[in-house]
């Protein structure tokens, strides 16, 4: 019998888009003694699994924070060794991702990225770009303030061009122009790492997006976390500015 079953918990349907910031991965390395690196490369085989998690279990969409615009500040070494880690990643996954009907996506702005970078993710891009199964965006180089302002920017210039009007600003205007406009906003966000923050990610889709933060760091973070992560969000109740009776008379959890 299923967990929610032997509870007599009622469930909300499963999370169209999952959004996680994968946390911890220098911390676990330190624990290990080991080069941070160390620590990223394992992340890597839990980014695998997460994947083959969200797709076994229908998920529409998978976004995953892999480097801020902030971790530039990081030390230059280890900003050096990710870069090199996520060509490998990407010459590795490509094809893989392609088997798998998973078609993937990188936002953020990749022009600070070298242009060898660049063009792996675009081949990568490219290669997948037929998937249906799941789709997965790869947030790099990326910050919800820039993703705002880059926003707010194209609608300054659609005024200035006299394409828009000022009072035709609306908040679909401005959705309609971020880098996960395609989508559905996230239903979920998890965070490992035993942080409670959302660092700067996603936080114009996030405005009724239910948080889950786990202990476990990255590497240690596989599909059985994900499905305690999706099992308390399917036992939640989500008002979106309504109350508890108007749900349940809705016939909601």
């Amino acid at each position: 019998m299923a967990r929610e079953e032997q509870s007599g918990i009622r469930r909300n349907p499963p999370p169209r888009h999952i959004a996680i910031i994968m946390d911890g991965n220098n911390r676990w390395a330190k624990q290990r003694t080991l080069p941070s690196l160390a620590g990223h490369k394992a992340g890597v085989d839990s980014v695998r699994a997460v994947i083959e998690g969200c797709a076994e279990q229908g998920v529409e969409a998978l976004t995953l924070f892999a480097f801020s615009s902030e971790n530039w500040k990081r030390p230059p070494l280890e900003v050096k060794g990710l870069m090199e880690l996520f060509k490998l990643a990407l010459d590795r996954e490509s094809k893989r991702l392609k088997k798998n009907g998973i078609r993937l996506r990188v936002i953020g702005d990749i022009t600070g990225f070298s242009a060898s970078l660049q063009r792996k993710i675009r081949a990568a891009e490219a290669l997948t770009a037929e998937g249906a199964r799941l789709q997965l965006n790869i947030a790099a180089n990326y910050g919800g303030r820039w993703d705002i302002t880059t926003a707010a920017r194209e609608l300054a210039e659609a005024c200035l061009k006299g394409d828009m009007t000022p009072d035709q600003v609306t908040e679909a205007e401005l959705a309609a122009r971020l880098s996960l406009a395609a989508l559905p906003d996230p239903d979920l966000c998890i965070r490992t790492g035993g942080e409670q923050r959302i660092s700067n990610f996603l936080i114009w889709q996030f405005a009724y997006t239910e948080l889950y933060f786990a202990d476990c760091f990255w590497p240690d973070f596989g599909k059985d976390e994900l499905q305690e992560a999706i099992y308390s969000y399917c036992t939640r109740q989500r008002r979106f500015g309504k109350t508890s009776e108007q749900i349940e008379a809705e016939g909601h959890v």
